[in-house]
């Protein structure tokens, strides 16, 4: 079972709390910027003394959103070790548990900045980050939230980068992770086991609990996708 916290102040601030509620987890949320308004790739920074689960979870992220909107991942094979020249290592280096700081699309970029506002651009990044925090922890526990940008008491106008054609990152981020909460919480024992799903754009079509062994095979000349009996 997964219980959602949102945490507000200061980064260190928000991070310590965490830390005193015993969080598995904690996941920053923003989107990037860039004086190029066709900068498009996923990347995610970790802390400089981020543990070997933190970098895995966010190389595990960064590829799945650049899969799911046919772009690429920056940085080391997906993150940034202590962030942009330190820029981002500050809002997770407090932490005593696994964090990222999510930047999967340019807020910068016109066609991102339409996926950001979308509501099923949305649900897709929510439903990637709540995959990727039931992949890497699977037991459940508090999943610390925070809001980049947002809520901070040292300059609590701050919203972060404007959107190519209106809103802010703050805002959208914060949509994207009330979602990912949803789903989150609406997730019980059975629902953290591994699950086999097929989509068509942001429509389910098949789901089906598997083993963690099970081999499943894509015949691209088929057109089948195979899942052995249990």
């Amino acid at each position: 079972m997964y219980k959602v916290k949102f945490y507000k102040g200061n980064y260190a601030a928000r991070q310590r709390k965490a830390n005193n509620d015993n969080a598995v987890a904690y996941i920053e949320h923003h989107f990037n910027s860039s004086s190029s308004s066709t900068a498009s790739y996923a990347v995610v920074v970790t802390g400089s003394n981020a543990s070997r689960t933190s970098k895995n979870w966010g190389r595990w992220y960064a590829k799945a959103v650049a899969r799911f909107f046919g772009t690429q991942v920056s940085g080391d094979d997906g993150i940034l070790v202590g962030g942009w020249n330190g820029r981002g290592d500050g809002n997770l280096k407090h932490t005593n548990m696994p964090a990222i700081l999510l930047e999967p699309l340019f807020a910068s970029n016109p066609q991102h900045a339409e996926i950001i506002r979308s509501t099923s651009g949305q649900d897709a990044l929510a439903r990637i980050l709540t995959e990727s925090i039931q992949r890497f922890f699977p037991a459940g526990g508090l999943i610390a939230f925070s809001v980049g940008h947002k809520y901070k008491k040292s300059n609590p106008d701050d919203r972060g980068a404007a959107l190519a054609g209106g809103g802010t990152e703050a805002d959208y981020a914060e949509k994207v992770l009330k979602k990912a909460a949803a789903m989150l919480q609406e997730i019980d024992e059975i629902g953290t086991e591994r699950t086999i799903r097929v989509m068509q754009g942001d429509q389910l079509l098949f789901e089906t609990p598997v083993d963690e062994d099970t081999l499943v095979v894509w015949d691209p000349d088929r057109g089948l996708l195979s899942i052995p009996e249990s």
